[in-house]
């Protein structure tokens, strides 16, 4: 009997590594409850005559947390901005213009920094609050816009409806 135990043991013990590699490799990403895009901007050189937004390009569009961590760690961080460029991440479909449907009767809350690294917490803080839902009204929001000036940096979220009294305030 205790060698039958024994046996047991051993077979359980055994089958654990293949079933915590299987569990492993099944694990799933942590998907978002919408996609996002970053895009950038670099006006440092404007062209001249140049409409704006000429120099706004999608970047590239997520839907895991895992794919944010990805490409923040690597890229997305004002810090390594020049000057007068944007980085902005708003919702998939949503272009950061206030051509662009969604944002034309929206509206935009901006706060202004002269020191670097309170736009880089600030844009953090911000991203992770958009992408995990965390504002009541979340459906308002289209995205954020870091920008990098000489003088002073700039964050600003952008609204859907700028007559929302709930969504402004």
């Amino acid at each position: 009997m205790a060698s039958e135990a024994a046996v047991e043991v051993n077979a359980i013990s055994a089958a654990a590594p293949e079933a915590e590699e299987t569990t492993g490799a099944e694990k799933q990403p942590n998907k978002l409850e919408r996609k996002w895009t970053f895009w950038f901007d670099n006006q440092s050189r404007p062209k001249q005559g140049a409409a704006w937004g000429t120099s706004l390009r999608k970047v590239y569009t997520f839907d895991t947390v895992e794919e944010f961590w990805c490409l923040y760690d690597q890229i997305f961080k004002p810090s390594k901005l020049p000057g007068n460029a944007d980085f902005h991440l708003f919702r998939a479909g949503i272009e950061p213009k206030w051509e662009d449907p969604e944002c034309a009767s929206g509206g935009k809350w901006s706060v202004t920094s002269n020191r670097k690294a309170n736009l880089e917490n600030m844009w953090l803080e911000t991203l992770m609050a958009l992408i995990g839902e965390q504002f009541d009204e979340a459906d308002e929001i289209c995205g954020v816009v870091a920008s990098v000036r000489q003088r002073q940096d700039k964050l600003a979220l952008w609204t859907k409806t700028a007559t929302n009294e709930a969504a402004q305030v």
